[in-house]
């Protein structure tokens, strides 16, 4: 009966294989999107309080 599993470190072809497979891409970062609300939040207040005066 074969042995269908490959261990990796059982040669180096497999074990380039083994660590060369592609990696999950990285979350976008939300920092640009805070930022953009804080500023709008920001502008907005402004126009409140010049609305006010």
């Amino acid at each position: 009966m074969s042995d269908n599993s490959v261990d990796p470190s059982g040669n180096t072809e497999a074990f380039r294989a083994f660590t060369s497979s592609p990696a999950e891409p990285a979350a976008a970062s939300k920092t640009p999107l805070i930022l953009g609300g804080v500023v709008l939040a920001v502008v907005v207040l402004a126009v409140i309080a010049w609305l006010a005066l």
